[in-house]
């Protein structure tokens, strides 16, 4: 008997958690989020890990970060690990410690790390991880894997990731480290920042929309304020007094 949950089952378990409506941009988001997570999930070779969850909690908030209204991101996000029968705890406190070794260490350090040829006192367990993830012959690569080395490599060095030359050194010398595909990561890095350069465009336009709207408004309010001065016998009407003569 297969039973394996369904995309479909995780959509309304995700539904069921978080309640109230999404704005229709960003529930495109959340949801190929989601399959994406599913999908990795229920294979057989996947296992958690840190370097993942950092790579899925970076990606949820980089699309997330204009979201309004703005305290409905963290009901987002728990409703999105909970749908997957996951902890959304456990991703931001993995998430927030490579965050502190990347605020620590260099892009040299990280790599050496990676490598086993240094270590970083407070993070052996990771590179332990790291260092499974690099012998398992099995292991389930993932864009949000590469998502996760990324944010680390940019959070480590913020200028590194703008220069073309240096980051394919580093993703070189990065998926030789961890036995990984270099062409798969280069790709689906190359296509996570073509994305999130869309979903920039996608915010201002929509950005400017809200702005025309809400001008519309305070233009009609303005009308409606400037008609009753001028006639102010229909603003007293309006509120039901008596006009003088009456």
């Amino acid at each position: 008997m297969n039973n394996v949950r369904t995309v479909s089952e995780t959509k309304r378990a995700f539904y069921t958690i978080h309640t109230r409506p999404i704005n229709s941009i960003y529930r495109r988001v959340v949801e190929e989020l989601m399959v994406e997570m599913h999908l990795l999930t229920v294979n057989v070779d996947f296992h958690y890990d840190a370097f993942y969850a950092l790579g899925v909690f970076t990606s949820f908030h980089r699309f997330m970060q204009s979201y309004r209204p703005e305290q409905d991101i963290a009901s987002i996000f728990d409703g999105l690990c909970k749908a997957l029968q996951d902890d959304p705890q456990r991703f931001r406190n993995d998430a927030e410690r490579l965050k502190a070794l990347a605020s620590r260490s260099s892009v040299d350090a990280i790599l050496s790390w990676l490598e086993q040829a240094g270590s970083i006192a407070d993070f052996n367990d990771l590179q332990a991880q790291a260092n499974t993830i690099a012998h398992n012959s099995a292991f389930k690569y993932s864009r949000l894997f590469a998502i996760g080395l990324y944010s680390l490599l940019e959070l480590a060095d913020a200028d590194l990731v703008k220069d073309e030359t240096k980051l394919n050194e580093t993703l070189k010398r990065l998926c030789a480290a961890l036995n990984l595909s270099e062409d798969k990561v280069q790709r689906d890095l190359e296509l996570y920042r073509s994305n999130l350069e869309k979903m920039a465009q996608a915010q201002i336009v929509m950005e400017d929309v809200l702005k025309a709207e809400r001008k519309k408004r305070e233009d009609r309010e303005r009308a409606k304020m400037a008609a009753n001065t001028a006639n102010p016998s229909d603003a007293t009407e309006a509120k039901g007094e008596p006009t003088p003569g009456s």
